[in-house]
């Protein structure tokens, strides 16, 4: 168990000990943290991480969508930006600067009311800008880094500064860059459209997504990136998975690269059916399917009985 003590004198965010994940996961599940901090702002954000010690491990949530936190809980420190680092200003014609806890949808729909075109397909993407910034989100045959000017971050130490988006090279659910430098808000460039046609693309983008997803049901989004040439949803249904179940973890019925969580399951079912389904895949078609949502945290420990 960890003992990193924290001060607190004269910080206004919030600091919870052995907070439940599954508070703070699309997937309703996941052991406790032993630190949670939600800052009130940047700069509560910049000297809260000055004073964790240089080795903490840190990881950041937003809206829990791309993530699997074990039964055992992550020994660290979470920083949670969900209702907060959310700002938005529209900078110029063409210009948005987004902060990292502003929900995609959110993006999306101040884009319509500007009469801006190019982010519609965020509206179909459950999480902040800060996730779609990390694993260059994308739906619709778009992604989030072709629209990305210039990315705000913030270190370890506390330092905040810009930097252009030609400091990264992109790629398919991946953004390379310094372990301990994190996106905390971005400057978007988006092209003029009609407000209405634009709120008619947003539209018919959740419609989609209604009519071939299981938004009513506890998931994380898609679980595995595509392999080139194909879709992981595509293998998973041909494989015969759909409905699938490890306990309380299923293969959603509606979309098979969807992994649903019925309400009783653990995150060691759901992870075991990801593992169950990577399998089958690679004995079936030879393809190695990467999950996109990220794994964190420690198994959990069961008393082994006389």
């Amino acid at each position: 168990m960890s003992t990193v003590m924290v001060d607190t004198h004269g910080l206004t965010g919030r600091l919870l000990l052995d907070e439940p994940m599954a508070r703070h996961s699309s997937w309703r599940t996941g052991g406790p943290a032993r630190r949670f901090y939600v800052p009130a702002d940047l700069d509560d954000l910049a000297v809260f991480l000055s004073r964790l010690p240089s080795d903490e491990t840190i990881f950041w949530v937003g809206l829990g969508s791309n993530l699997l936190v074990r039964d055992g809980g992550l020994e660290g420190t979470v920083i949670c930006t969900q209702g907060v680092l959310d700002g938005i200003v529209l900078e110029s014609d063409s210009t948005i600067v987004a902060g990292a806890g502003l929900p995609t949808a959110q993006l999306a729909r101040f884009c319509a009311r500007e009469g801006l075109s190019g982010c519609e397909f965020m509206a179909g993407i459950p999480g902040t800008v800060g996730g779609a910034l990390a694993m260059n989100a994308g739906a619709l045959g778009s992604e989030t880094w072709d629209f990305v000017r210039a990315v705000q971050v913030i270190d370890r130490s506390g330092e905040i500064c810009w930097r252009d988006a030609d400091s990264y090279e992109p790629t398919y659910r991946h953004v390379p860059r310094p372990d301990d430098e994190w996106f905390v808000g971005a400057r978007f460039g988006f092209a003029p459209g009609e407000p209405e046609a634009v709120a008619d693309a947003i539209r018919d983008c959740l419609k989609r997504r209604a009519d071939t997803q299981p938004t009513g049901q506890s998931s994380c989004g898609s679980v595995f990136r595509n392999p080139p040439g194909d879709f992981a949803g595509r293998l998973v249904e041909a494989a015969g998975l759909k409905g699938y179940r490890v306990g309380g973890a299923v293969v959603s019925e509606k979309h098979a690269n969807f992994i649903v969580n019925e309400g009783s399951a653990s995150a060691a079912d759901i992870e075991r059916l990801i593992v169950h389904v990577q399998g089958v895949i690679r004995e079936r078609f030879g393809i190695d399917l990467i999950p996109e949502v990220q794994i964190v945290g420690l198994e959990k420990v069961t008393e082994a009985r006389p």
